[in-house]
Formats: structure tokens, C-alpha cells, sequence
């Protein structure tokens, strides 16, 4: 639908404007892609953009206001770091004034599948497939809802706009995200990224739903045949939107979800999914969503638009974004009743966690506010061995509020829908990286449904010393020597001595968790050595 009259300058906050393209369908957005020359048909119609030299999100170059009320709200340090008003007021007057006189792409889209909570938002681009990614990942108005739409929250995304004067500003580099809560606007500048708008809006959703008493989460989420929910939380790696991308399933969301009254509710309308390495054989949901509506980041192919996954020149974080009904077993109303099963993904490349684990509801709290993950050698300059990384809730760049809010919502929302919650490891067995191997995927699903099947909880259990997670000794599907990765380190004392030298730094990671009142001391259910 292209409704070029129906915003002028004034509403978009714009001294002037050329073409407003408005909610475009998709079929016109292709169309304008091509006519401009903004990326690439692929052999099967599935549209390719590069994003030039910003291949992934710059976090250092994200601020809020520093204003009240949110002031007071929002945890305040490398993450979520502070700009004044005046520099906000200067750059949103760049912004506007870069804007102004062009032709612009508006979408409109919905945040949240729950109507009583969902947040309208809309999206000032100047590029179509800039308009057709948020059309992809967003929930899409019906014609009705168009009518009296209303955005509570705009993003200003003016890429092509860098900022000079960032030094005497005080802040990181030319490139800049920045948030105003008060004034409810975002601007983007000097990064042509897709994901900062995605997760623009989910940083958004995570500073205004756990002060309504209403969880945010940095998961996926999926539900079977008898209205089990379960919710895989995991970093970029670790077989978030793999896993939880299942025949035998419904698909609610692949990323972002929100945990209230009724139950699980996806924020997004889409998918947002790595391709590197993309496997027909291992993700065939994943692979057949590539397809026309799709829209693939800084993927490489060859003359004729046949796509090598296998291909990271351009980046290891090549993406497709694609509208959730590409997943032909999806659940339609993107929400469900509460979760049954909650999963912790990590991709141990210490080769030190078991495949999988049962945790106690403390050890879930542990766990949830460590959000560990660990890089591997090769994937950075620099990185030369396993490098252990810690995101608080699994997320904590998109963490406006201080990482204990959103624990105390998971530890009442456990404890009251007696939630059971898991640790599984989808990296290494058998020795670290470069000496062991990655956990295969028929073996995490093995795990994986053993989990949702509750057959892990007719077997027996044995301790794992350091860390105290309970192992099962059986599992259909999986090799029961890899249940205890003790049992297939060829030289065992190397294992013992990563078990402690990864324990120690969980319990290091922990201690700016542990405060006066200790609210939040659950160091026992971590590691001890």
C-alpha cells in the first residue's frame, strides 16, 4: 500500500520532503530495490544488500539522554552510556535537516504480539531495503490498524550521516544510536546496519515492560502440540533460532519475546537468522525461509546470484531477515500460554560444561545473570584461544535497566509456574577448541527433546564436581560417555584444570552481583573451587 499524501513534512518532523513511500507492499519495495540498484537478485529471487564496512551492530556508539525521569531508571556505564540534551538536540537537528528534501521510505509496524502491551513504531529510512527489513521483522499492521495508526516511538535513520564534531562531542567515533525515552525518538547516523533498528526497539521494550511488572527477554520461543512452551535463551552462536526452529513445534519467535499475565508473546513479526555456514541437511526450516519477501545482508555470490554460505570475506555475521510465515510451522497468533521448559544455550569452546544439565531455580537465577558464552580462537584479531564472555540475562547490551530487574521478574515468574530451567551446551566435547570437537546438532537435539519430552527427568543424575550441575547418565539419541565431558578428555588433569580455571572466572564474573542486602547472592549455586 503506497499512501505517497498521506504523510507530509510536519507529521514526519521534517522541514520538507520529497516522495514519501509509505507502507509499501512488498512487491513495490522489490521494485524500487531493483529500480535504485540497492543490492542483488539471487538465483531463487531472495533480494541481497551489503551493509558496507558496519557488518554488525557498534555498540560503543549507543547513548540515552540523560534527562529525567529515565535518568534515575536506566543502569548507567559501558553499556548504556550517558549523552547530554544540548548534544541530543544538535544531532536530531542534523538528522532532520539530512532528511528533509528527500525521498523517504515510512513504515509502520507493531512491537509485541499481546495488543494490551504492544508498542506502534515507525521507521524514517532512505533506502527501500532499509523500509523492507522492518517490514520483515516487525508485526505488520492490518489495513484497520493503518487507519488510526499512531506511533508511540520513531526511529530516524539517516546512514548516509556521520557526525564530525563527535570529539568535542565526547563521544566514540562519527558513528552514533542514541536514544531520547522522553521524547520517544532514536536517531541513527554513519551506520547502515539493519539490526540497529531491530534492536533499537527491543533495547525500547526493555526499558518499558519490566516497569510494568512485565518480563523482556532475549530469547526464542517455541510450543508443541500440547501447549508446552519452551524458551531457549542463548547469544549470537549458540543455536538460539537453530533449535528452537523445529518440525514437530510450533515457531512463536526466534528472538525476542516478552512473559506476561497470560503467558509468552513474541515482540517481532520475523526472523533474523545467521547464514553462515547455512545447512540445508541441519536447518531446513531456516534454509527454504530464504526465498522472495526475504532479505539477505552481506552474503557472497557468484555472477549468476548463487549464494556460497560457506563464504565469511564479507563477515561471519551474513543474516537473512524473512516475515515469520516463511516458517511453515509457525504459531499464527505469535503468543502462547507460560513456559514449561526454559533453556540456557552456551557454546562452551573450553570444552568444559556437559552437553546437558538440570538446574535448581537458584542455579537457573546464576546462570541467567551470568549469560556465559565463550568466543573462539580465530574468529577476532587477536583471539588466539577461548575467550569466556559474560551478558547478563543473555543480552545485557540491549539492557537499559540494571540486569537484576529482569532476574527477580524470571525468579517470581519460575517460581510461580513452576518452570523448570536446563544448561545445554552446544560447543565443545572431548578438549577444547583445536583440540575437541563441536556438539554435533543431532546431538543438542537429541538433548533437546529429551527436555521436552521429559524423558531427562526419568533418568538418573551425577554431580559434576566444580560446578554442581546435575548430568543425566542416559539419554536417547546421545553417546552416554559425552553426558560427562570428564569422561572423553583424553588427558583428564587438563580437564580439571579448565573446569577451575573456567569456574574461576563465573565466580569473578559474579561478584558485581553481590551487594550488602545480597538479593542477589547466588554464588552457591555457581561454581566452587
Amino acid at each position: 500500500m503506497q499512501a505517497a499524501l498521506a504523510l507530509d513534512a510536519k507529521t514526519l518532523g521534517l522541514s520538507s520532503v520529497g516522495k514519501v513511500f509509505h507502507n509499501l507492499s512488498y512487491e513495490e519495495l522489490f521494485t524500487h530495490k531493483t529500480t535504485r540498484n540497492e543490492g542483488r537478485v539471487s538465483s531463487n529471487g531472495t533480494f541481497m544488500v551489503d551493509t558496507g564496512k558496519f557488518t554488525g551492530r557498534s555498540p560503543k556508539d549507543k547513548y540515552f539522554v540523560a534527562q529525567e525521569p529515565s535518568k534515575k531508571n536506566i543502569a548507567w556505564g559501558k553499556i548504556n552510556q550517558p549523552v547530554t540534551t544540548e548534544i541530543f538536540d544538535e544531532l536530531y537537528g542534523e538528522v532532520t535537516k539530512y532528511l528533509s528534501g528527500k525521498d523517504l521510505y515510512v513504515t509502520d509496524g507493531f512491537c509485541g504480539a499481546n495488543e494490551k502491551t504492544r508498542k506502534s513504531v515507525r521507521f524514517i529510512a532512505e533506502f527501500a531495503w532499509q523500509s523492507h527489513f522492518c517490514k520483515n521483522m516487525f508485526i505488520r499492521p492490518t489495513e484497520s490498524d493503518l487507519k488510526s495508526f499512531a506511533p508511540q516511538f520513531t526511529i530516524y535513520n539517516a546512514c548516509g550521516l556521520t557526525n564530525p564534531k563527535f570529539k568535542e562531542h565526547g563521544l566514540n567515533s562519527d558513528v552514533f544510536v542514541i536514544f531520547n525515552i522522553e521524547k520517544n525518538v532514536a536517531i541513527i547516523g554513519g551506520t547502515w546496519y539493519g539490526g540497529e533498528m531491530k534492536k533499537g526497539i527491543f533495547t525500547m521494550m526493555n526499558y518499558w515492560l519490566p516497569l510494568e511488572g512485565i518480563l523482556s527477554m532475549h530469547c526464542s520461543a517455541n510450543v508443541g502440540k500440547s501447549g508446552d512452551v519452551c524458551l531457549f535463551f542463548g547469544l549470537s552462536g549458540t543455536g538460539k533460532t537453530t533449535l528452537s526452529t523445529d518440525a514437530s513445534r510450533k515457531l512463536i519467535g526466534d528472538d525476542e519475546h516478552g512473559w506476561d499475565a497470560d503467558g509468552i508473546f513474541n515482540f517481532e513479526g520475523g526472523c533474523y537468522a545467521k547464514t553462515i555456514n547455512l545447512d540445508p541437511s541441519s536447518e531446513p526450516e531456516i534454509y527454504a525461509a530464504i526465498k522472495r519477501n526475504a532479505l539477505l545482508e552481506n552474503v557472497v555470490a557468484n555472477e549468476d546470484g548463487i549464494i556460497d554460505y560457506n563464504d565469511s570475506s564479507k563477515t561471519e555475521n551474513t543474516r537473512v531477515s524473512y516475515p515469520i510465515t516463511h516458517i511453515d510451522n509457525h504459531e499464527p497468533t505469535l503468543k502462547a500460554g507460560h513456559p514449561q521448559n526454559i533453556i540456557f544455550l552456551t557454546c562452551d569452546a573450553f570444552g568444559v560444561l556437559p552437553p546437558v544439565s538440570k538446574l535448581t531455580r537458584e542455579q537457573a537465577m546464576y546462570y541467567f545473570l551470568s549469560g556465559y558464552t565463550a568466543k573462539v580462537a580465530g574468529t577476532e584479531r587477536g583471539v588466539t584461544e577461548p575467550q569466556a564472555t559474560f551478558s547478563a540475562c543473555f543480552g545485557e547490551a540491549f539492557l537499559p535497566l540494571h540486569p537484576t530487574a529482569y532476574a527477580k521478574l524470571l525468579g517470581e515468574k519460575m517460581a510461580k509456574h513452576n518452570v523448570n530451567a536446563y544448561l545445554v551446551n552446544t560447543g565443545w566435547t572431548g578438549g577444547g577448541y583445536g583440540v575437541g570437537k563441536r556438539m554435533s546438532i543431532k546431538a543438542t537435539r537429541a538433548c533437546i527433546n529429551a527436555i521436552l519430552d521429559g524423558s531427562i527427568n526419568h533418568t538418573s543424575f551425577e554431580s559434576m564436581g566444580v560446578f554442581g550441575l546435575q548430568m543425566p547418565t542416559k539419554l536417547d539419541g546421545v553417546e552416554s560417555a559425552i553426558l560427562n565431558p570428564r569422561n572423553v578428555w583424553s588427558d583428564k588433569a587438563a580437564y580439571d584444570a579448565t573446569t577451575a580455571k573456567l569456574g574461576g572466572m563465573f565466580i569473578e564474573n559474579f561478584k558485581k552481583y553481590l551487594t550488602n542486602d545480597n538479593d542477589f547472592d547466588f554464588t552457591a549455586a555457581g561454581p566452587k573451587l
